[in-house]
């Protein structure tokens, strides 16, 4: 709020959150898969505990030995760019149009690929977000 953003404490404390869930739980309670959607509409300007590095360090951590997928969605900023700072592909991040029809449009696509994702079909070299992309390029860039 009031233009501080500490985006990489959030993303930090989460994914420690996660993890820490997944570690005390029964077995049998533990995902078989973990989908880890950051949104955001401010840049990172505020985080005292958590750096880029750590955080490309722990997000690939977790996708190499847990099998989590990371994606991102910001506005405001060169969204793929922070992203792949963080260790998350150019084709599970994009910049969005930070109004309601672009925010509609980024829920639609994470429906559809939370589908995918949930029933294993989601294709490891498609751009997720390639509706959300095209609405930046057409509608964002004035």
């Amino acid at each position: 709020a009031r233009g501080c953003t500490a985006l990489l404490d959030a993303i930090g404390r989460a994914i420690n959150h996660i993890s820490i869930v997944h570690k005390y739980a029964r077995s049998e309670d533990v995902p078989n898969k973990t989908l880890f959607v950051i949104t955001t509409d401010g840049m990172e300007n505020a985080s005292h505990e958590y750096t880029f590095k750590k955080i490309n360090q722990m997000i690939n951590d977790k996708q190499e030995n847990n099998g989590w997928e990371f994606m991102f969605l910001g506005a405001n900023m060169d969204a793929i760019s922070v992203a792949s700072r963080m260790g998350i592909s150019d084709k599970r991040s994009a910049t969005y149009v930070n109004d309601s029809e672009g925010i509609l449009k980024n829920h639609l696509v994470l429906e559809k690929a939370i589908t995918a994702f949930r029933y294993d079909d989601l294709d490891e070299e498609a751009d997720v977000f390639e509706e959300v992309k095209a609405d930046y390029e057409k509608r964002g860039k004035n």
